[in-house]
Protein backbone atom coordinates (compact mmCIF):
# COMPACT_ATOMS: atom_id res chain seq x y z
CA UNK A 1 0.00 0.00 0.00
CA UNK A 2 0.99 3.56 -0.98
CA UNK A 3 0.50 6.92 -1.80
CA UNK A 4 -2.74 6.54 0.14
CA UNK A 5 -4.12 8.72 3.19
CA UNK A 6 -5.37 7.26 6.37
CA UNK A 7 -8.18 9.93 7.54
CA UNK A 8 -9.58 10.20 11.18
CA UNK A 9 -12.79 11.81 11.85
CA UNK A 10 -14.27 13.33 14.93
CA UNK A 11 -17.48 12.87 16.25
CA UNK A 12 -18.89 16.56 15.87
CA UNK A 13 -17.64 16.18 12.58
CA UNK A 14 -19.31 12.86 12.29
CA UNK A 15 -22.58 14.33 13.22
CA UNK A 16 -22.50 17.07 11.11
CA UNK A 17 -23.08 14.29 8.03
CA UNK A 18 -24.05 16.53 5.12
CA UNK A 19 -20.81 18.92 5.70
CA UNK A 20 -19.02 15.48 6.12
CA UNK A 21 -20.27 14.23 2.47
CA UNK A 22 -19.61 17.45 0.82
CA UNK A 23 -16.08 18.92 2.25
CA UNK A 24 -14.71 15.60 3.31
CA UNK A 25 -15.83 11.66 2.36
CA UNK A 26 -17.13 13.12 -1.30
CA UNK A 27 -16.06 16.57 -1.50
CA UNK A 28 -16.53 16.78 -5.42
CA UNK A 29 -14.58 13.50 -6.39
CA UNK A 30 -15.43 10.89 -8.65
CA UNK A 31 -13.95 7.82 -10.23
CA UNK A 32 -10.78 6.77 -9.11
CA UNK A 33 -9.86 9.99 -7.10
CA UNK A 34 -12.58 8.57 -4.45
CA UNK A 35 -10.40 5.90 -3.42
CA UNK A 36 -6.77 5.49 -2.06
CA UNK A 37 -7.92 6.49 1.10
CA UNK A 38 -8.74 4.87 4.52
CA UNK A 39 -10.92 6.78 6.94
CA UNK A 40 -11.16 5.86 10.58
CA UNK A 41 -14.56 7.18 12.62
CA UNK A 42 -15.28 7.97 16.34
CA UNK A 43 -19.00 7.45 17.18
CA UNK A 44 -21.16 10.14 16.40
CA UNK A 45 -21.04 13.13 19.23
CA UNK A 46 -23.05 11.83 22.43
CA UNK A 47 -23.03 8.03 21.73
CA UNK A 48 -19.84 7.60 23.48
CA UNK A 49 -21.30 9.82 26.63
CA UNK A 50 -24.68 7.68 25.90
CA UNK A 51 -22.96 4.33 26.44
CA UNK A 52 -19.92 5.03 29.20
CA UNK A 53 -20.39 8.40 30.91
CA UNK A 54 -20.34 11.92 29.85
CA UNK A 55 -16.96 13.00 29.42
CA UNK A 56 -17.47 16.43 30.86
CA UNK A 57 -20.15 16.40 33.38
CA UNK A 58 -19.71 12.65 34.13
CA UNK A 59 -23.16 11.74 34.15
CA UNK A 60 -23.49 7.90 34.11
CA UNK A 61 -24.48 6.43 30.61
CA UNK A 62 -24.86 2.48 30.64
CA UNK A 63 -21.68 1.30 31.85
CA UNK A 64 -21.93 3.91 35.19
CA UNK A 65 -25.33 2.90 35.45
CA UNK A 66 -24.79 -0.61 35.62
CA UNK A 67 -21.72 -0.34 37.86
CA UNK A 68 -23.80 1.65 40.37
CA UNK A 69 -26.67 -0.87 39.82
CA UNK A 70 -28.52 1.35 42.48
CA UNK A 71 -32.12 1.02 39.84
CA UNK A 72 -32.42 -3.09 38.30
CA UNK A 73 -33.25 -0.96 35.41
CA UNK A 74 -31.56 1.88 35.05
CA UNK A 75 -28.47 0.45 32.68
CA UNK A 76 -31.44 -1.16 30.66
CA UNK A 77 -33.39 2.43 30.11
CA UNK A 78 -29.99 3.55 29.65
CA UNK A 79 -29.16 0.93 26.84
CA UNK A 80 -32.65 1.96 24.81
CA UNK A 81 -31.69 5.58 25.27
CA UNK A 82 -29.08 4.61 23.01
CA UNK A 83 -31.31 2.60 20.75
CA UNK A 84 -33.21 5.48 20.35
CA UNK A 85 -30.79 8.01 19.96
CA UNK A 86 -28.88 5.70 17.08
CA UNK A 87 -32.37 5.34 15.17
CA UNK A 88 -33.25 8.89 15.38
CA UNK A 89 -29.82 9.83 13.91
CA UNK A 90 -29.98 7.22 11.22
CA UNK A 91 -33.79 8.20 10.05
CA UNK A 92 -32.29 12.18 9.95
CA UNK A 93 -29.37 10.54 7.48
CA UNK A 94 -30.84 8.04 5.02
CA UNK A 95 -33.21 9.22 2.33
CA UNK A 96 -33.53 5.16 0.89
CA UNK A 97 -35.82 3.16 3.34
CA UNK A 98 -34.01 0.13 2.53
CA UNK A 99 -30.85 1.41 3.54
CA UNK A 100 -32.30 3.13 7.05
CA UNK A 101 -33.39 -0.52 7.67
CA UNK A 102 -30.60 -2.02 7.49
CA UNK A 103 -28.71 0.68 9.59
CA UNK A 104 -31.65 -0.22 12.04
CA UNK A 105 -31.20 -3.74 12.51
CA UNK A 106 -27.25 -3.73 12.35
CA UNK A 107 -28.11 -1.62 15.92
CA UNK A 108 -30.65 -3.69 17.31
CA UNK A 109 -28.21 -6.86 16.80
CA UNK A 110 -24.91 -4.81 18.80
CA UNK A 111 -27.31 -3.93 21.07
CA UNK A 112 -29.16 -7.26 21.62
CA UNK A 113 -25.69 -8.93 21.87
CA UNK A 114 -24.12 -6.44 24.29
CA UNK A 115 -27.47 -6.38 26.22
CA UNK A 116 -27.81 -10.26 26.67
CA UNK A 117 -23.80 -10.61 28.16
CA UNK A 118 -25.29 -7.15 30.51
CA UNK A 119 -28.50 -9.73 31.53
CA UNK A 120 -25.84 -12.52 32.35
CA UNK A 121 -23.59 -10.61 34.20
CA UNK A 122 -26.84 -8.82 36.74
CA UNK A 123 -28.25 -12.03 36.79
CA UNK A 124 -24.73 -13.68 38.40
CA UNK A 125 -24.32 -10.34 40.68
CA UNK A 126 -27.83 -10.87 41.94
CA UNK A 127 -26.56 -14.36 43.28
CA UNK A 128 -24.13 -12.44 45.84
CA UNK A 129 -21.71 -15.70 46.11
CA UNK A 130 -20.01 -14.18 42.41
CA UNK A 131 -17.77 -11.01 42.14
CA UNK A 132 -18.52 -9.53 38.65
CA UNK A 133 -15.94 -6.79 39.28
CA UNK A 134 -13.17 -8.19 37.27
CA UNK A 135 -15.73 -8.30 34.33
CA UNK A 136 -16.49 -4.48 33.99
CA UNK A 137 -13.82 -3.55 32.06
CA UNK A 138 -14.86 -5.91 29.35
CA UNK A 139 -18.01 -4.63 30.14
CA UNK A 140 -16.58 -1.44 28.99
CA UNK A 141 -15.08 -2.08 26.10
CA UNK A 142 -17.82 -4.09 24.52
CA UNK A 143 -20.06 -0.65 25.09
CA UNK A 144 -17.55 1.43 23.90
CA UNK A 145 -17.57 -0.56 20.51
CA UNK A 146 -20.72 -0.14 19.89
CA UNK A 147 -20.71 3.57 18.88
CA UNK A 148 -17.51 3.35 16.39
CA UNK A 149 -19.38 -0.35 15.06
CA UNK A 150 -22.42 2.15 13.98
CA UNK A 151 -20.74 4.90 12.69
CA UNK A 152 -18.62 3.40 10.72
CA UNK A 153 -21.50 0.76 9.43
CA UNK A 154 -23.80 3.92 8.47
CA UNK A 155 -21.23 5.67 6.83
CA UNK A 156 -20.24 2.82 4.65
CA UNK A 157 -23.88 2.46 3.75
CA UNK A 158 -24.38 5.98 2.75
CA UNK A 159 -21.09 5.76 0.29
CA UNK A 160 -22.73 3.27 -1.35
CA UNK A 161 -26.18 4.97 -1.89
CA UNK A 162 -24.06 7.11 -3.39
CA UNK A 163 -22.45 4.22 -5.95
CA UNK A 164 -19.12 4.37 -3.82
CA UNK A 165 -17.40 0.91 -3.64
CA UNK A 166 -17.17 1.39 0.41
CA UNK A 167 -16.25 -1.44 2.87
CA UNK A 168 -16.93 -1.52 6.58
CA UNK A 169 -14.28 -2.53 8.06
CA UNK A 170 -15.04 -3.85 11.70
CA UNK A 171 -12.53 -4.08 14.45
CA UNK A 172 -14.32 -4.52 17.40
CA UNK A 173 -14.58 -8.28 17.63
CA UNK A 174 -18.17 -7.90 18.98
CA UNK A 175 -18.49 -11.64 18.78
CA UNK A 176 -15.01 -13.03 18.85
CA UNK A 177 -12.96 -13.94 22.10
CA UNK A 178 -9.59 -14.32 19.87
CA UNK A 179 -7.87 -11.55 21.07
CA UNK A 180 -4.89 -10.64 19.31
CA UNK A 181 -2.60 -7.56 19.29
CA UNK A 182 -3.81 -4.35 17.64
CA UNK A 183 -1.69 -4.90 14.79
CA UNK A 184 -2.43 -8.49 13.84
CA UNK A 185 -6.18 -7.17 13.79
CA UNK A 186 -5.26 -4.59 11.29
CA UNK A 187 -3.08 -6.83 9.31
CA UNK A 188 -5.94 -9.29 8.71
CA UNK A 189 -8.86 -7.02 8.16
CA UNK A 190 -6.37 -5.00 5.39
CA UNK A 191 -4.94 -8.27 3.90
CA UNK A 192 -7.52 -8.32 0.93
CA UNK A 193 -8.22 -4.65 0.35
CA UNK A 194 -7.70 -3.01 -2.98
CA UNK A 195 -7.29 0.37 -1.75
CA UNK A 196 -7.39 1.31 -5.59
CA UNK A 197 -10.77 0.28 -5.87
CA UNK A 198 -12.35 0.31 -2.35
CA UNK A 199 -13.12 3.11 0.30
CA UNK A 200 -12.79 1.43 3.74
CA UNK A 201 -14.45 2.79 6.45
CA UNK A 202 -13.16 1.61 9.37
CA UNK A 203 -14.17 1.14 13.41
CA UNK A 204 -12.42 3.69 15.33
CA UNK A 205 -12.87 1.21 18.61
CA UNK A 206 -10.96 -2.20 17.82
CA UNK A 207 -11.06 -5.92 19.91
CA UNK A 208 -7.82 -6.42 20.73
CA UNK A 209 -5.19 -7.51 23.70
CA UNK A 210 -5.12 -5.33 26.25
CA UNK A 211 -8.32 -3.53 25.70
CA UNK A 212 -8.17 -0.61 23.84
CA UNK A 213 -10.07 1.77 27.05
CA UNK A 214 -8.08 0.32 29.33
CA UNK A 215 -4.94 1.39 27.92
CA UNK A 216 -5.90 4.51 25.94
CA UNK A 217 -9.32 5.69 27.49
CA UNK A 218 -11.49 7.95 25.03
CA UNK A 219 -8.41 8.44 23.18
CA UNK A 220 -8.61 4.90 21.62
CA UNK A 221 -9.58 5.82 18.28
CA UNK A 222 -6.71 7.83 17.56
CA UNK A 223 -4.13 4.91 18.68
CA UNK A 224 -6.27 3.02 15.81
CA UNK A 225 -6.01 5.35 13.23
CA UNK A 226 -2.06 6.34 14.01
CA UNK A 227 -1.32 2.06 13.84
CA UNK A 228 -3.18 1.81 10.40
CA UNK A 229 -0.99 4.89 9.31
CA UNK A 230 2.02 2.89 10.22
CA UNK A 231 1.10 -0.38 9.23
CA UNK A 232 0.11 0.39 5.72
CA UNK A 233 3.06 3.03 5.14
CA UNK A 234 0.30 6.00 4.59
CA UNK A 235 1.86 9.22 2.73
CA UNK A 236 -0.10 11.59 5.30
CA UNK A 237 -2.40 10.84 8.29
CA UNK A 238 -5.38 13.53 8.61
CA UNK A 239 -7.28 14.62 11.06
CA UNK A 240 -10.53 15.97 10.56
CA UNK A 241 -11.82 18.17 13.19
CA UNK A 242 -14.83 20.60 13.84
CA UNK A 243 -11.72 23.40 14.42
CA UNK A 244 -8.71 24.68 13.09
CA UNK A 245 -5.39 24.15 15.30
CA UNK A 246 -5.50 27.92 15.98
CA UNK A 247 -3.08 30.21 18.07
CA UNK A 248 -5.68 30.33 21.18
CA UNK A 249 -9.30 29.18 22.00
CA UNK A 250 -11.32 31.72 19.72
CA UNK A 251 -13.96 31.68 22.24
CA UNK A 252 -11.77 33.38 24.62
CA UNK A 253 -9.36 35.62 22.24
CA UNK A 254 -12.29 36.10 19.64
CA UNK A 255 -12.36 34.75 16.19
CA UNK A 256 -10.73 37.29 14.74
CA UNK A 257 -7.77 37.35 17.20
CA UNK A 258 -7.25 33.80 16.80
CA UNK A 259 -4.83 32.74 14.11
CA UNK A 260 -5.05 29.21 12.14
CA UNK A 261 -1.19 27.82 13.24
CA UNK A 262 -0.42 26.94 9.56
CA UNK A 263 2.51 24.52 10.54
CA UNK A 264 4.25 23.20 13.69
CA UNK A 265 6.25 19.87 15.10
CA UNK A 266 5.51 16.85 16.83
CA UNK A 267 6.93 18.48 20.54
CA UNK A 268 4.15 21.24 20.01
CA UNK A 269 1.73 18.46 19.68
CA UNK A 270 3.12 16.27 22.71
CA UNK A 271 2.54 19.76 24.79
CA UNK A 272 -0.87 19.96 23.76
CA UNK A 273 -1.99 16.57 24.37
CA UNK A 274 -0.33 17.10 28.10
CA UNK A 275 -2.61 19.89 28.68
CA UNK A 276 -5.18 18.06 27.83
CA UNK A 277 -6.28 19.33 23.85
CA UNK A 278 -7.36 17.57 21.74
CA UNK A 279 -4.89 17.60 18.88
CA UNK A 280 -3.48 13.97 18.67
CA UNK A 281 -2.92 11.46 21.31
CA UNK A 282 0.62 11.46 22.70
CA UNK A 283 0.72 7.64 22.55
CA UNK A 284 -0.75 7.86 18.74
CA UNK A 285 1.51 10.96 17.94
CA UNK A 286 4.86 9.14 18.70
CA UNK A 287 4.19 6.00 16.24
CA UNK A 288 3.66 8.89 13.78
CA UNK A 289 6.69 10.29 14.56
CA UNK A 290 8.59 7.96 14.59
CA UNK A 291 7.91 6.55 11.15
CA UNK A 292 8.21 10.09 9.54
CA UNK A 293 4.38 10.39 8.90
CA UNK A 294 3.45 13.92 8.15
CA UNK A 295 0.15 14.59 10.41
CA UNK A 296 -2.29 17.12 9.05
CA UNK A 297 -5.22 18.59 11.47
CA UNK A 298 -8.36 20.02 8.97
CA UNK A 299 -11.10 21.90 9.53
CA UNK A 300 -14.30 19.74 8.46
CA UNK A 301 -16.06 22.96 7.65
CA UNK A 302 -13.57 24.77 5.68
CA UNK A 303 -12.93 22.60 2.74
CA UNK A 304 -10.77 24.60 1.06
CA UNK A 305 -8.23 24.93 3.86
CA UNK A 306 -5.34 22.49 3.98
CA UNK A 307 -5.12 22.99 7.47
CA UNK A 308 -2.26 22.83 9.73
CA UNK A 309 0.84 20.20 8.95
CA UNK A 310 2.71 18.66 11.80
CA UNK A 311 6.01 17.04 11.01
CA UNK A 312 8.94 15.67 12.71
CA UNK A 313 11.36 18.62 12.01
CA UNK A 314 9.79 21.42 11.39
CA UNK A 315 11.41 24.21 13.57
CA UNK A 316 10.07 28.33 12.65
CA UNK A 317 11.98 30.26 10.57
CA UNK A 318 11.66 33.13 13.19
CA UNK A 319 11.28 31.95 17.15
CA UNK A 320 7.63 32.63 18.05
CA UNK A 321 4.71 31.43 19.89
CA UNK A 322 2.23 29.48 17.81
CA UNK A 323 -0.50 28.90 20.60
CA UNK A 324 -1.29 29.94 23.58
CA UNK A 325 -3.52 27.48 25.88
CA UNK A 326 -3.18 26.14 29.29
CA UNK A 327 -5.56 24.39 31.71
CA UNK A 328 -8.56 26.04 33.82
CA UNK A 329 -8.68 23.84 37.09
CA UNK A 330 -5.93 21.85 38.43
CA UNK A 331 -3.72 21.36 41.54
CA UNK A 332 -0.52 22.11 42.73
CA UNK A 333 0.86 19.84 45.36
CA UNK A 334 3.58 20.88 47.30
CA UNK A 335 5.92 18.63 49.31
CA UNK A 336 8.05 20.47 51.82
CA UNK A 337 10.62 18.51 54.13
CA UNK A 338 13.84 20.19 55.93
CA UNK A 339 15.85 16.85 55.66
CA UNK A 340 15.36 16.64 51.82
CA UNK A 341 18.60 18.24 51.28
CA UNK A 342 21.08 16.03 49.86
CA UNK A 343 18.70 12.73 50.62
CA UNK A 344 17.60 10.66 47.58
CA UNK A 345 14.00 8.81 47.84
CA UNK A 346 11.52 11.60 48.10
CA UNK A 347 10.41 12.41 44.84
CA UNK A 348 10.30 8.60 43.88
CA UNK A 349 7.67 8.20 46.97
CA UNK A 350 5.41 11.10 45.36
CA UNK A 351 5.61 10.02 41.93
CA UNK A 352 4.73 6.38 43.30
CA UNK A 353 1.90 7.80 45.15
CA UNK A 354 0.69 9.79 42.55
CA UNK A 355 0.89 6.71 40.09
CA UNK A 356 -0.96 4.39 42.34
CA UNK A 357 -3.90 6.69 42.51
CA UNK A 358 -3.64 7.31 38.91
CA UNK A 359 -2.88 11.10 39.01
CA UNK A 360 -2.02 12.92 35.53
CA UNK A 361 1.25 15.13 36.16
CA UNK A 362 1.37 17.96 33.79
CA UNK A 363 4.33 19.56 35.08
CA UNK A 364 7.16 19.39 38.36
CA UNK A 365 9.42 21.74 40.10
CA UNK A 366 11.55 21.59 42.76
CA UNK A 367 14.41 23.07 44.54
CA UNK A 368 16.67 21.96 48.08
CA UNK A 369 13.89 21.01 50.05
CA UNK A 370 10.25 21.53 48.50
CA UNK A 371 9.31 19.49 45.05
CA UNK A 372 5.85 20.65 43.83
CA UNK A 373 3.65 18.76 41.26
CA UNK A 374 1.17 20.65 39.48
CA UNK A 375 -1.83 18.10 38.52
CA UNK A 376 -4.82 17.44 36.25
CA UNK A 377 -6.90 16.01 39.23
CA UNK A 378 -10.06 16.62 41.32
CA UNK A 379 -9.30 18.08 44.78
CA UNK A 380 -10.90 15.18 46.89
CA UNK A 381 -8.21 12.55 44.24
CA UNK A 382 -5.38 14.71 45.84
CA UNK A 383 -6.68 14.77 49.13
CA UNK A 384 -5.86 10.90 49.02
CA UNK A 385 -2.38 11.26 47.91
CA UNK A 386 -1.62 13.71 50.69
CA UNK A 387 -3.01 11.14 52.90
CA UNK A 388 -0.51 8.50 52.00
CA UNK A 389 1.99 10.70 52.13
CA UNK A 390 1.43 12.08 55.55
CA UNK A 391 1.68 8.29 56.99
CA UNK A 392 5.02 7.84 54.91
CA UNK A 393 6.33 11.19 55.55
CA UNK A 394 4.70 12.50 59.16
CA UNK A 395 6.92 15.12 59.21
CA UNK A 396 6.48 16.44 56.02
CA UNK A 397 4.81 19.83 55.17
CA UNK A 398 2.21 18.28 52.37
CA UNK A 399 -0.62 20.33 50.61
CA UNK A 400 -2.24 21.29 47.90
CA UNK A 401 -4.13 24.16 46.06
CA UNK A 402 -6.44 24.90 43.29
CA UNK A 403 -4.31 26.90 39.98
CA UNK A 404 -4.57 27.87 36.61
CA UNK A 405 -1.63 26.85 34.07
CA UNK A 406 -1.47 29.25 31.09
CA UNK A 407 1.64 27.65 28.21
CA UNK A 408 2.96 29.81 25.71
CA UNK A 409 4.07 26.71 23.15
CA UNK A 410 5.82 26.80 19.74
CA UNK A 411 8.32 25.09 17.76
CA UNK A 412 11.36 27.58 18.41
CA UNK A 413 9.99 30.02 21.49
CA UNK A 414 14.15 31.31 21.82
CA UNK A 415 12.98 34.89 21.25
CA UNK A 416 14.82 37.69 23.38
CA UNK A 417 12.50 39.44 25.04
CA UNK A 418 9.68 36.88 24.89
CA UNK A 419 9.65 36.25 28.87
CA UNK A 420 9.78 39.92 30.08
CA UNK A 421 6.87 40.71 27.56
CA UNK A 422 4.82 38.19 28.75
CA UNK A 423 5.62 39.07 32.52
CA UNK A 424 4.41 42.99 31.84
CA UNK A 425 1.58 41.90 30.19
CA UNK A 426 0.30 39.85 33.01
CA UNK A 427 1.76 42.77 35.38
CA UNK A 428 -0.24 45.27 33.33
CA UNK A 429 -3.57 43.48 33.66
CA UNK A 430 -3.27 42.85 36.78
CA UNK A 431 -2.96 39.34 37.08
CA UNK A 432 -0.46 37.51 39.78
CA UNK A 433 1.86 34.98 39.00
CA UNK A 434 2.57 32.20 40.94
CA UNK A 435 5.11 30.22 39.24
CA UNK A 436 7.07 30.24 35.93
CA UNK A 437 8.35 27.61 34.52
CA UNK A 438 10.87 27.82 30.83
CA UNK A 439 11.68 24.43 29.74
CA UNK A 440 15.55 24.23 28.01
CA UNK A 441 14.17 23.23 24.97
CA UNK A 442 12.58 26.48 24.34
CA UNK A 443 8.99 24.70 23.44
CA UNK A 444 6.80 25.71 26.14
CA UNK A 445 6.81 28.42 29.05
CA UNK A 446 4.16 27.77 31.84
CA UNK A 447 2.65 30.60 33.97
CA UNK A 448 0.57 29.31 36.87
CA UNK A 449 -1.87 31.75 37.92
CA UNK A 450 -5.15 32.06 40.13
CA UNK A 451 -7.97 29.86 38.49
CA UNK A 452 -10.00 32.98 38.58
CA UNK A 453 -7.66 34.28 36.12
CA UNK A 454 -7.27 32.07 33.37
CA UNK A 455 -9.27 33.41 31.13
CA UNK A 456 -7.81 36.82 31.24
CA UNK A 457 -4.20 35.43 31.22
CA UNK A 458 -5.23 33.72 27.62
CA UNK A 459 -6.66 36.95 26.39
CA UNK A 460 -3.12 39.07 27.47
CA UNK A 461 -0.81 36.63 26.69
CA UNK A 462 -1.80 35.73 23.48
CA UNK A 463 -1.96 39.61 22.42
CA UNK A 464 1.31 40.02 24.18
CA UNK A 465 3.32 37.33 22.44
CA UNK A 466 0.80 36.46 19.22
CA UNK A 467 -1.26 39.60 18.06
CA UNK A 468 1.35 42.43 18.64
CA UNK A 469 4.23 40.53 17.29
CA UNK A 470 2.68 39.38 14.10
CA UNK A 471 1.57 42.94 14.12
CA UNK A 472 5.21 44.48 14.54
CA UNK A 473 6.80 41.47 11.98
CA UNK A 474 3.82 43.03 9.49
CA UNK A 475 4.95 46.84 9.96
CA UNK A 476 8.41 45.88 9.36
CA UNK A 477 7.00 43.98 6.00
CA UNK A 478 5.26 46.98 4.91
CA UNK A 479 8.06 49.52 5.75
Amino acid sequence: MTGHSVEKIGGTSMAATATLFDNVLIAGRSGADLYRRIFVVSAYAGMTDLLLENKKSGAPGVYGRFVVDEDMDGWRDAMEDVRRAMHERNAGMFARPESRDEADAFVDARIATVAACLEDLARLRAHGRFCVKEQLMTVRELLAGIGEAHSAHSTALLLRDRDVNARFVDLTLWDQDDLRSLDARIGDAFAAIDLATTLPIVTGYAGCEGGMVRRYARGYTEMTFSRLAVLTGAREAIIHKEFHLSSADPKLVGEDKARKIGRTNYDVADQLANLGMEAIHPGAGRGLRQTDIPLRVRNTFDREDGGTLVTGNYVSDVPRVEIVTGIRQMQALTFFEQDMVGVKGYDAAILDALTRHRIWIVSKSSNANTITHYLSASADAVKKVIADLQKAYPEAAISAQPVAMVAAIGSDISRPGLVPDALRALEDAGIGMIAMQHQIRNVDIQFIVDSRDFDAAVRVLHKALVEDVDAAAEGRRAA
